[in-house]
């Protein structure tokens, strides 16, 4: 019998940290535990105190571990889609085996190789996903192993980001004492649970509001095709409450969840409520009106600055509409302002999970999902391989045994001058088709162009 797989995802975010665990029964997710703890270590979705940061997720894996009674020890983490890059790669070798049956080695030599590029000393690979193997000259295969061929290529989509965010991200979980078993670029994440597989395929943007940031993605053919983060969230919709009405953060937060409306023309100025101010002994009475249109005004704001980047981009020509979800999200009345906004069909994802049922654990969910829909191609091409674990009352958290995520005893490849001459064939072909490569690429005119496009002129 096929015990569950354990998977942990962390999602740290501006305002709070979340950790959802989840069993995989029988390819279904089953949430045991879940963690939520308000974070001040982080701004705008970077961390400034690495000491906070790590309290809040010792804080928010003690409560998941108590509710999964399980002992947590690896974790699949979020990142943010700051200054993310998106690159095709692509990588050809030789197949190693005297046989010439390729093998788990094989495959991981293949993404190394596509991984030999010059990356920019400031960024870090996040993940290189394989799209497709071609095995000498067959292509559309999405796992080679146990065929046989001579030369084995793969396209990948490589996903870069600033190597400081990644630092920091890592160097955080090292001290919470957790082991990072991946990085999952949060719009994967929320794509996974927040779009159907149609939606992923034909094309959506999804919207992800967070505390200190909103991040607007596209999702096309099953891949993360564009990202943008505007720096501004909900935390912005509060302090705007706070300066105009001179209260509290604290009490224009709750304000904001109690009486907050994001469309002020379908809220009533003869309803009143209190607010404490600052240098005031009594409360004062503010009509919900009004305070819709302070909300208003910021979500257009944010609205207004999406829409320009994604105009770059032509995403609103996608069938899928718009699909918008995270912690800010959950107003009354955004869904119909960002109709208005986009001029497109908008809907609200929340996920359905007992104990999730709120739109800031999106992420969190996203992550485990994400981790646990990944082929077993994937972690072979990564170098790692798993199997799966036994729960038991408080054990330790290995989503597999010892092996888990352990790298493969593989060589790097290598080009050596001591090669057959049908090696030799093999590298040549490799050269000509990684120049057709280049050449298709550079004559794309399409969607794909006008995303690299957007993101040299950002990154540059």
């Amino acid at each position: 019998m096929v015990q569950p797989k354990t998977y942990v995802g962390l999602d740290i975010g501006t305002t709070s940290v979340k950790v959802v665990v989840a069993e995989n029964v029988n390819q279904r997710l089953n949430i045991i535990g879940v963690g939520s703890q308000r974070s001040e270590g982080l701004s705008r979705g970077v961390i400034v105190d690495i000491d906070k940061t790590v309290e809040a997720i010792r804080s928010a894996v003690n409560q998941a571990e108590q509710k999964a009674n399980i002992q947590i020890d690896r974790v699949v983490v979020g990142v943010p889609s700051n200054q993310i890059n998106i690159e095709p790669c692509y990588g050809m070798i030789a197949v190693s085996g005297e046989n010439r049956e390729i093998t788990d080695k094989d495959v991981y030599n293949v993404l190394s190789a596509a991984k030999v590029r010059a990356v920019p000393p400031e960024r870090e690979i996040i993940s290189v996903v394989p799209e497709e193997f071609i095995v000498d000259g067959f292509d559309g295969i999405r796992d080679p192993r146990g065929m046989i061929g001579v030369r084995l290529e793969l396209y990948a989509s490589m996903i870069t980001g600033p190597k400081t965010i990644i630092h920091n991200i890592k160097r955080c979980v090292d001290k919470a004492g957790l082991i990072v078993d991946d990085l999952v670029v949060q719009p994967l994440a929320n794509g996974q649970v927040a779009l159907s597989e149609d939606e992923r395929d034909f094309g959506t943007i999804i919207i992800d509001m967070g505390g200190g940031q909103s991040t607007a993605s596209v999702i096309h053919e099953g891949q993360l095709k564009f990202s943008y983060v505007d720096q501004e969230g909900g935390e912005y919709v509060s302090k705007d409450i706070s300066t105009i009405l001179n209260t509290t953060l604290e009490n224009a937060e709750r304000i904001k969840l109690e009486y907050g409306y994001a469309k002020s023309d379908v809220t009533s100025p003869d309803e009143y409520f209190p607010v404490e101010t600052i240098g005031k002994k009594d409360p004062v009475r503010v009509d919900e009106q009004y305070l819709a249109e302070i909300i208003e005004a910021r979500l257009q704001q944010i609205f207004e600055t999406l829409k320009k980047a994604l105009d770059q981009v032509e995403a609103f020509e996608l069938p899928g509409g718009v699909v918008i979800t995270g912690g800010a999200a959950s107003l009354p009345g955004l869904v119909d302002l960002a109709e208005e906004m986009f001029g497109t069909d908008v809907r609200f994802y929340i996920p359905e999970q007992v104990g999730l049922r709120n739109p800031s654990f999106t992420t969190a969910y996203g992550v485990v999902a994400y981790a646990a829909k990944l082929p077993d191609i994937y972690h072979v091409a990564q170098g790692k391989t798993h199997s799966v674990n036994s729960n038991q009352s408080k054990p330790s958290y290995q989503a597999s045994n010892q092996a888990l995520h352990q790298e493969a005893v593989v060589d790097e490849p290598t080009y050596k001058d001591s090669v057959t001459n049908d090696e030799r064939d093999v590298y040549a072909t490799a050269e000509d088709a990684g120049q057709d490569y280049q050449d298709d690429n550079q004559e794309d005119e399409g969607f794909l162009q006008k995303i690299r496009q957007v993101f040299d002129d950002m990154f540059s």
